[in-house]
């Protein structure tokens, strides 16, 4: 983290100083094009003062052209920016202290360009060099003075100027390094603010996006300002699970489908809700206490909860979502699991007790030929039987992770359950069709599992079916672009109801008064543990159920 910073901040401050060396190269040329002007237009009024015209004339041609060809290579940003400044500092010293010589020695007033170009120069290079740079040019406007007192006859012998121009420039030189140092540490100190407040946001952004509840930012015109993958998915976004987090990961995980998106585009239930929640006015509002909210469009119960994002509620909220079915599922399953290891641990000691009341009642309903005692015998052994199965299907829960997968060919296998099955619960084979489209398909599955799911959902399509032609169906087909194997079990019945389909797999949950409500959560359980998926699809008439799986 720290090297990323530093290298961070040395790219900054790279690009900074070229553009500051670029803005003073574009100085530089103004100062030649005005030397070069003021020369060609008064040089007969002698309004610069030049003690040598042809020297001075000549020295601002060559400034000009040496500020021209440094403003080209500057602006393509050549040689490195290490080498350039150095080098033409140096040489504008050098020409500033020439064009004083042309003219009047340290009393020129172009002595104070020198002053400009070392600030300049200690600024560009954040302080360093500096020193040296007022060192070069103390020097040169010294020697400059010393050839004037010793080879011109009537120049002057007070190095007065000159050494307070030194001392100018040496504090200038001082100046401006304690000025971009203090800019460095600044610049330092905000890199570090801006690293640490950009890396929280990502921590941020990647804790939201992993939480198993939905998360919505919404401001105070309702348009979405974040979100998380798993927000789409409760509220029902139209594309599939995996193309929102396909979109999102392009996007770098901060870009989403509903960014700049209002509330009531994507939910108007939701923003209904919202609305509602900023009218209210009580300050003792319990926020622990969330509305339910029911979304008809994907048939799941939704937990919602709003946070203000500040003191008044009306600039915009936070919107937590729980998936209230899937708490129920997870409900639902602790309590399987506690209840098939407590009846793991007394299925013995249950049927022990229950085969004995099963044969003494078989035995009472051979001897007595009463009817109205048979009746109570009767009902006595259809819960002894109803009180084994719910045994049978609870241990079943405890194996579901106990597969034994192998290939199966699955023309043959379904072959073989048709006619089991046709046979078992004596159905007419014009009453259960069987179409089967591909041949040598291979899946992967326990086979016992399987057959259990078929079993079961066969068993519930006969059950509520017409009983007619056709009225019980199984299709195998599979899909030539996904290579999915489809496996349809449908049924002529009255179908299921609305209110029902939403409870379809929750264990217990059965309409009929003999059922013990755990079939379809088996089933679902068994298809899962083996890496497929069963699924409940409306149908025109009577039920669908598909079981995906994918080809071996």
């Amino acid at each position: 983290m720290a090297t990323d910073l530093f290298a961070r901040l040395d790219s900054n401050i790279n690009a900074t100083r070229w553009r500051s060396l670029q803005l003073y190269n574009g100085y530089r040329v103004l100062v030649a094009l005005l030397f070069t002007v003021l020369q060609g237009l008064f040089s007969r009024e002698n309004v610069l003062q030049d003690v040598s015209g042809d020297l001075f004339s000549t020295l601002v041609l060559a400034y000009f052209i040496f500020s021209i060809v440094s403003a080209m290579f500057t602006w393509l940003e050549k040689p490195d920016i290490d080498i350039s400044l150095p080098t033409q500092i140096i040489i504008d010293i050098g020409f500033i202290v020439l064009l004083m010589h042309a003219q009047d020695g340290s009393q020129s007033s172009i002595g104070v360009l020198l002053i400009i170009a070392i600030a300049s120069a200690s600024l560009i290079s954040v302080g360093r060099l500096a020193l040296f740079y007022a060192a070069i040019a103390s020097i040169g406007v010294l020697l400059e003075q010393l050839y004037r007192n010793t080879f011109i006859d009537n120049a002057y012998s007070n190095f007065t100027p000159a050494v307070l121009l030194s001392l100018g420039c040496f504090a200038t030189a001082w100046l401006a390094y304690s000025l971009a140092k203090r800019s460095q540490q600044s610049e330092l100190l905000a890199s570090q603010r801006g690293l640490d407040v950009q890396n929280m946001a990502q921590i941020n952004a990647l804790i939201t996006h992993e939480m198993d509840d939905g998360v919505l930012v919404v401001d105070h015109e309702f348009k979405i300002k974040h979100h998380n993958i798993q927000a789409e998915v409760m509220l029902g976004n139209s594309l599939k699970t995996e193309d929102i987090a396909e979109n999102n990961a392009e996007n770098n995980k901060e870009q989403g489908i509903w960014l700049a998106k209002t509330l009531n585009e994507v939910s108007p239930e939701l923003h209904s809700l919202l609305q509602t929640w900023m009218q209210e006015t009580e300050h003792t509002l319990d926020f622990a206490a969330p509305n339910i909210l029911k979304l008809n469009t994907v048939s799941r119960e939704l937990r919602i909860r709003f946070l203000p994002i500040s003191e008044n509620r009306q600039q915009g909220a936070v919107i937590f979502i729980e998936d209230w079915s899937h708490m129920q599922t997870q409900a639902h399953q602790v309590k399987l699991a506690a209840l098939g290891r407590l009846t793991a641990n007394i299925a013995h000691e249950i049927r022990n007790p229950l085969s004995a009341i099963s044969h003494a009642n078989q035995l009472l309903q051979e001897e007595d030929n009463d009817p109205a005692i048979k009746r109570m015998l009767q009902i006595i052994s259809d819960n002894v039987q109803r009180v084994d199965q719910i045994i049978k299907d609870v241990l079943e829960l405890n194996r579901r992770d106990r597969t034994n997968q192998e290939i199966i060919y699955l023309e043959n296998f379904i072959s073989d359950f048709y006619t089991q099955f046709c046979a078992v619960e004596k159905i007419p084979s014009d009453c259960f069709k069987l179409e089967i489209t591909n041949a040598d398909t291979l899946v992967a599955f326990d086979r016992r599992h399987l057959n259990q799911i078929l079993w079961n959902l066969c068993k519930n399509g006969w059950r509520h079916s017409k009983k007619a032609e056709n009225s019980l169906k199984l299709t195998v087909s599979i899909s030539a672009k996904t290579q999915i194997v489809h496996i349809e079990i449908s049924d002529d019945g009255e179908g299921i109801p609305e209110s029902v389909r939403s409870h379809l797999f929750e264990p217990f949950f059965t309409t009929e008064k003999s059922g013990t409500g755990l079939g379809l959560y088996i089933a679902r359980e068994l298809a899962d543990a083996n890496g497929a998926k069963l699924q409940y699809k409306t149908s025109s008439s009577g039920t669908l159920f598909i079981i995906h799986l994918k080809k071996v």
